[in-house]
């Protein structure tokens, strides 16, 4: 059991090459760069959120608003290249989720996501036993991006999303699988 339930949605957490921070309002216009790339969101179940208005009115707003989002910086450079938050959490399964992510294009197929999900998953362990993923059903490259960090494939559901429902692919890590992988 963790010593505490309530878990902390918002820490600073410093990695090799990145720093996860709180997001704030003063993060629009920075992430909104990060975000402009039509390909990211491609095969997102919101394909057009690199407009502006959209991505204000669908991420942001929500992103900063949860209290749970935080901003993905270069730890060398500071710039902004992505989001990610967390979100769901159950503390008496002891079980969150973790999405709503995000990553510029150059930092693709490195091991940008592999660092940014240890970071979070290191975090999210101290409270929870099982983590979970849910992704578009064909954000491929999301879902094959989530297989690379060891989550397993469970199911697929609907999920409501900002008044949308939309067909998801959920992954999960359990804690004592994360373990066992060092």
């Amino acid at each position: 059991m963790a010593a505490s339930d309530t878990f902390d949605f918002q820490p600073k957490l410093i990695g090799d090459t990145l720093v996860l921070r709180p997001l704030l309002a003063s993060d629009l216009d920075g992430l909104c760069m990060a975000a402009a790339d039509p390909f990211i969101w491609e095969q997102h179940p919101s394909p057009q959120r690199y407009q502006r208005e959209i991505f204000e009115k669908e991420f942001f707003s929500g992103a900063l608003a949860s209290g749970s989002a935080f901003v993905i910086e270069e730890r060398n450079t500071g710039r902004i290249i992505g989001s990610s938050r967390y979100y769901d959490w159950q503390p008496d399964t002891q079980e969150i989720a973790v999405g709503f992510t995000f990553l510029i294009r150059d930092h693709w197929g490195g091991n940008t996501n592999s660092e940014l999900k240890s970071l979070m998953l290191q975090h999210a362990f101290q409270w929870a036993n099982r983590v979970w993923f849910h992704i578009g059903k064909n954000n491929w490259r999301s879902r094959k991006g989530t297989e690379k960090i060891g989550a397993r494939f469970s199911h697929e559901n609907k999920r409501e999303i900002g008044g949308t429902v939309h067909e998801y692919a959920f992954y999960v890590i359990d804690k004592l699988g994360n373990e066992s992988r060092g």
